[in-house]
């Protein structure tokens, strides 16, 4: 059996990434607890709304520490949307510290003629880490469905898996660092690719348990 907790912060419905990550395989559990995580072969950190929010909730919840640390741990870990940005140092769209454990900023999407902000809709995405595990069947190219008018800026670009376009800019909509990924797409909103890239995590989950057995 393969478990996945998915964090609970009250930022965002999570019936539908826990449907997509179960329909893979997957035994998923609502949780805000800090020991779920521990005994969970994965981690999920969904989320839809603003950054100071995000990271009060997860402080009041004592989730801070216990998500760096299995993080640090090796254990798989895929944040959504706001769970990819409070991966970050800092955001524009607010005054509390993030999560730290990539180094970077949110940044604001510049306004310009001709596009609209927030940016949401579906946009194609190019892979800048073709062979990253989430990406097995995933081609550049390939639509995804977005909601948001912040974006992250990793301070080191390698850490970046994927990237989309958005009138004249091109910024980061995925990363990846060994068990660490995260998308600021909706996957679970994103039709058949977004399904197959959850089941391509429950995926590696199952590969890591099967070389851990062994």
């Amino acid at each position: 059996m393969t478990r996945i907790a998915v964090i609970d912060y009250d930022m965002g419905n999570l019936h539908s990434a826990c449907k997509g990550l179960e329909n893979a395989g997957a035994t998923t559990h609502v949780t805000d607890v800090a020991a779920d995580l521990e005994k969970a072969d994965a981690v999920v950190l969904p989320g839809v709304g603003a950054f100071d929010p995000a990271m009060q909730h997860l402080r009041s919840r004592d989730l801070i520490d216990p998500i760096k640390h299995i993080i640090t741990s090796g254990k798989p870990f895929l944040g959504i949307c706001l769970g990819l940005q409070v991966l970050f140092d800092a955001s524009e769209e607010g005054k509390e510290p993030g999560l730290g454990v990539v180094s970077g900023t949110i940044k604001h999407f510049r306004h310009e003629p001709g596009i609209t902000i927030p940016h949401m809709g579906w946009n194609q995405l190019e892979l800048t880490q073709p062979d990253a595990d989430l990406w097995q069947g995933i081609n550049s190219g390939d639509w995804v469905y977005f909601v948001h008018s912040y974006y992250a800026a990793p301070t080191d670009p390698s850490v970046t898996a994927a990237a989309i376009t958005h009138g004249s800019q091109t910024v980061t909509a995925a990363i990846a660092r060994d068990n660490l990924m995260a998308v600021q797409f909706h996957p679970e909103k994103s039709s058949t690719v977004g399904l197959k890239i959850l089941a391509n995590f429950v995926q590696l989950v199952k590969n890591r348990q099967l070389a851990v057995s062994l």
